[in-house]
């Protein structure tokens, strides 16, 4: 069954589109050379620049190219789709961010993202608590964008469960004249996009300015939404051996409504639907984030190495939930944090040895109010509270090359995370206040065999932990006043083994994994877009990991597969009934799927097909229902087109090409059975880039 759609309004856009892709240029771009996939750099993996081919675990680098690609760059969905163990989804409700997991973990979440670590240019968007935002993140910046699963990940600190770096591209050296950039876009559903930006400098003194907006009508009913942003990145070189990187991010989302889940039988009625209860109560998210930060890199000498930190920033939120008793959630809130690491390279017996020692703390500070909401405004104040959420890690990592064809790593971390929660509104209440303050001890250890010049084995072994978020902590199951400290914090044991093969112009990455969890901190109830947990006794992640590429000429080829069994390994109480042992983790399917492949018709004019497959997803903790597996095709379409010293860039594209219904996402465990939060039919986007 199919949806109408609004592509419509666009067609004649899309084709003048395609005749304006028809005309003859005589400028090429420079082609992917064959080895190229061996030069990727990485840093994730060991703290370090090294080649990705020779990271000691599982690790992917999506190279971005703000000109060419032919996406309108909103959402890290559009870029990451082709990396295995990585499930992100745009859920088509910007109230909620991106949905986002690394092999299972971080699949409760109902909004923001849990269990995987995120960081941009080095400094964290993800919290002392371990709630992260993906959606700050300036993709029209962007230069590459990694990802580390598996143990090694466990280094990182509290909700590692996967490592996601984002890195802003390096201002361009052009001391006669800065480079300019422009961007436009439209598409369907009332998409509107648009971007500027500057660049230049010289080798000691560069920066870039990118300022973007994006709108839409949403897809659905009541989900419109606005967001403006702008990243900014200095870099000074004073010295030789000294280099400082300022980062300035503002973020502005002053519209976001949230047309909330949508029952299976309504799903299959009508997708574009919204929920009764969501137009009652205005439902909707505004924020605002500011935030600067320095990072500084400084050679001693010819074998030290000094890394330091300092950001900050302000985060405010007003959200509208479905229900009038305390449905207004308003959240101040400023955080920061410093952070330093030391590196010595060395050699015994002539090989080369690496140790960095380092020291992360962080803090976060919230005022949280709670109101009536009286139809989409502010009644009564009933929650008043200053929470604050504070980590202090230390870590230790070294890299010695054993032999010339063996690589040994092994690291550990020391955390500390402490809650606290002062009651403003019942200050008398003892239950209503108090702290909570965890600690973790992770060590890591793994090994690389070289092989050959073109294979690398390797094998990972190490624990992690992940400590509720104050959100998860925020609301007790049985409805009483005051946060939930008895949520405990997840401990996780994690191995994984893998190969990677390069041969010609293929390269090909494969990984099994297991992931065993004491304690694991499950949605317990959702409804009205707040949610209550709890801890479940043990569960289990393991799988497989797949990726091929490969470049011909004129043709390139990409392939991620991953096969997940995570399950409950011991049965628990939950809010909605007993769970059994055996049962699947909700929002992770079993089989994930994207293959895409790219041809360049000429020099300058390429055609790509995108194909996304999934099995079924179960919806909650009993298993009692799922969303229907799927498969959809997304076509795009570029030109390059250069005038002199400028460069234009055309493109389209149509997802979901053959107008599938199927639930984008899922909302875990929701307590009205509203699971299902539905993807778009066809839609196109149509737009246009200039490069001065």
């Amino acid at each position: 069954m199919t949806t109408p759609t609004s592509t419509t309004p666009f067609l004649h856009g899309a084709v003048a589109l395609s005749v304006a892709l028809a005309w003859p240029t005589a400028q090429a771009q420079q082609p992917e050379t064959a080895e190229s996939s061996l030069k990727e750099v990485v840093i994730s993996a060991s703290r370090a620049e090294q080649r990705r081919f020779d990271a000691p675990g599982a690790i992917d680098a999506v190279r971005v190219d703000p000109f060419r690609t032919a996406s309108a760059l909103v959402n890290l969905s559009e870029l990451m789709g082709a990396v295995p163990g990585l499930q992100i989804r745009d859920r088509q409700n910007f109230a909620q961010d991106l949905q986002l997991s690394v092999r299972g973990f971080g699949t409760r979440s109902t909004f923001g993202v849990r269990g995987v670590r995120i960081l941009i240019d080095g400094i964290p968007a993800t919290m002392p608590d371990g709630q992260g935002q993906a959606a700050t993140a300036s993709l029209a910046s962007a230069s590459r964008i990694e990802l580390l699963r598996g143990p090694l990940a466990q280094l990182y600190g509290n909700a590692a469960g996967g490592v996601l770096q984002v890195f802003t591209r390096e201002p361009p050296v052009t001391p006669e004249k800065p480079e300019y950039s422009l961007s436009a876009g439209a598409g369907s559903d009332g998409q509107r996009q648009l971007g500027a930006g500057v660049a230049g400098g010289s080798r000691a003194l560069g920066g870039l300015l990118d300022v973007s907006r994006f709108s839409t009508d949403g897809f659905r009913d009541h989900s419109a939404a606005r967001r403006e942003q702008l990243n900014a990145k200095v870099v000074a070189r004073p010295t030789a051996d000294t280099t400082i990187t300022g980062i300035v991010n503002l973020f502005d989302q002053p519209l976001a409504q949230d047309p909330l889940g949508l029952t299976h039988a309504q799903f299959e009625q009508n997708p574009r639907q919204v929920t009764p209860g969501a137009l009652a109560f205005n439902t909707r998210k505004t924020i605002t984030q500011q935030q600067a930060g320095l990072v500084m890199e400084h050679k001693l000498s010819a074998s030290d190495t000094l890394n330091a930190r300092l950001y900050g920033g302000m985060r405010k939120i007003d959200q509208k939930l479905a229900f009038q008793a305390n449905g207004v959630v308003n959240l101040d809130r400023n955080y920061g944090g410093v952070g330093a690491s030391w590196t010595h390279a060395m050699q015994v017996n002539q090989l080369p040895v690496r140790w960095t020692l380092g020291v992360e703390a962080d803090q976060l500070r919230e005022t949280r109010k709670g109101f009536d909401n009286l139809g989409g405004n502010n009644g009564l104040l009933r929650r008043n509270e200053d929470d604050t959420a504070r980590n202090t890690d230390v870590f230790g990592q070294i890299d010695w090359t054993l032999a010339p064809d063996w690589q040994a790593i092994a690291g550990v971390r020391a955390s500390r995370v402490r809650f606290g929660v002062d009651d403003k509104f019942n200050p008398v209440a003892r239950s209503t206040s108090g702290s909570v303050t965890y600690r973790n001890t992770s060590p890591v250890i793994g090994l690389v065999w070289h092989a050959l010049e073109t294979i690398n084995v390797y094998a990972n072994l190490g624990t992690g932990f992940e400590t509720p978020t104050l959100a998860e902590s925020a609301y007790r199951p049985d409805g009483a006043p005051g946060p939930n400290f008895a949520l405990r914090a997840s401990k996780s044991l994690q191995g994984e083994v893998g190969i990677k093969l390069r041969s010609g112009r293929h390269s090909v990455d494969a990984a099994l994994f297991q992931a065993t969890s004491k304690n694991e901190i499950v949605s317990s109830q959702s409804s009205g877009g707040r949610a209550t947990f709890q801890n479940a006794d043990r569960t289990r992640r393991q799988g497989l990991e797949l990726s091929w590429s490969a470049d011909w000429p004129g043709l390139r080829t990409r392939i991620g597969y991953t096969l997940l069994d995570a399950q409950f390994r011991s049965s628990y109480a939950g809010a909605q009934g007993p769970v059994t042992a055996g049962n699947r983790l909700p929002g992770a399917p079993r089989h994930s799927l994207f293959a895409d492949i790219e041809h360049s018709l000429s020099p300058t004019l390429k055609a790509g097909l995108e194909a996304r497959i999934e099995s079924k997803t179960y919806v909650n903790d009993l298993n009692s229902d799922a969303a229907p597996g799927y498969a959809v095709l997304n076509a795009r379409l570029s030109r390059e087109f250069v005038f002199n010293s400028t460069k234009m860039l055309l493109y389209g594209r149509l997802d979901n090409l053959l107008d599938k219904r199927y639930a984008g996402s899922v909302i875990v465990n929701d307590t009205n059975g509203r699971y299902f939060e539905p993807a778009p039919g066809r839609r196109l986007f149509v737009g246009v880039r200039g490069l001065f």
